[in-house]
């Protein structure tokens, strides 16, 4: 396979996988806040916050006002940021039409018509009332897609390549979504200190990542710190657990390295490190120290990322489809 078209492959994975992250975050965070206990997490400036942050990594400073109309255009359909939903979908649509004779038909035809109703969608609407139809329609978009890579692609290396993208992106977000959400648990603790548990911000953050349900069939009992961070951090049966997709990343990284020798700085070596560190964690290893653990493991991810592309993926001669490099979520 060419590094141009295994590139291509590979980043149209991570950018499918983004958009729905991000969109059911925004989604989630901006609904569940009508009905949040406490003022602090009704407030829209609080929310439009914890969004801003998870979506672009970008900290606004105290004493700014944000706009909601500005934040959530910007995040939704600004095409000229990188970190929106709009930018991630055509940069996905961009990759699959430069590796179009590898893929399915109906893989091909799901992502243009996704990306056609993005494309089209009334910014007007879409930050007026059409927030909920939007994102909906985004996250409900995502697994059909998936479901089209699965169901109509040969599981051969090209395969692996793109689920490599996917789940590799997968860790990223929803490491970013658990950090921005602790951030959102710890600044209500400073402000109403007689609120519990913060259990809202907690089945907040299940829910932006679809494990709410299954989290509350697993231990069932009210999410708390604990449980939540020990779901999604480290039970690998969760689909969507850091754990699951290190043991997912590993699976597909041996599929591209299977008649050849791992090397100590190669990605395959970092995988199988990073996945050994996560073997025998416990909770009580990152939950007082959540905060580090979490920094420390984007930047392992990102590295992860950086080093795939510069085994695999490394492009000479070739025109390159423009990459979202703005934040560490991109790289």
């Amino acid at each position: 396979m060419l590094a141009r078209v295994a590139n291509n492959l590979f980043w149209m994975g991570r950018y499918i996988e983004r958009s729905e992250h991000i969109a059911r975050y925004l989604n989630v965070n901006y609904f569940s806040s009508l009905d949040a206990p406490s003022e602090l997490s009704q407030s829209r400036q609080f929310v439009l916050r914890s969004i801003l942050f998870m979506a672009s990594n970008e900290i606004p400073k105290a004493d700014v006002i944000l706009k909601e109309e500005d934040v959530l255009f910007n995040i939704g359909l600004n095409n000229k940021q990188p970190y929106s939903i709009i930018s991630s979908f055509k940069f996905a649509h961009e990759n699959a039409r430069s590796s179009r004779d590898l893929i399915s038909t109906e893989l091909f035809e799901s992502l243009n018509t996704v990306n056609h109703k993005i494309k089209n969608y009334c910014a007007k609407t879409f930050v007026k009332n059409g927030l909920y139809d939007f994102t909906s329609m985004v996250t409900q978009s995502t697994p059909e897609l998936r479901s089209k890579i699965q169901g109509t692609l040969l599981h051969d290396e090209l395969y692996a390549v793109i689920m490599l993208g996917i789940y590799l992106e997968r860790a990223i977000q929803v490491t970013r979504i658990i950090n921005a959400k602790c951030s959102d648990a710890s600044v209500e603790n400073m402000e109403h200190e007689d609120i519990k548990g913060n259990s809202h911000q907690w089945a907040t953050l299940l829910k932006c990542v679809s494990s709410y349900d299954m989290m509350r069939r697993f231990y069932k009992k009210t999410p708390t710190k604990r449980t939540t961070l020990e779901f999604l951090v480290l039970n690998e049966d969760c689909p969507r657990s850091i754990k699951s997709c290190l043991n997912q990343i590993e699976t597909y990284v041996n599929i591209l390295v299977k008649h050849h020798k791992i090397e100590s700085n190669s990605a395959a070596f970092l995988i199988r490190k990073l996945k050994a560190n996560f073997k025998y964690k416990l909770i009580d290893d990152i939950e007082e120290n959540i905060e580090e653990f979490l920094n420390d493991l984007i930047n392992n991810l990102v590295d992860i990322g950086e080093k795939l592309d510069e085994n695999y993926f490394k492009i000479t001669n070739y025109p390159i489809v423009k990459r979202n490099t703005s934040s560490a979520q991109s790289q």
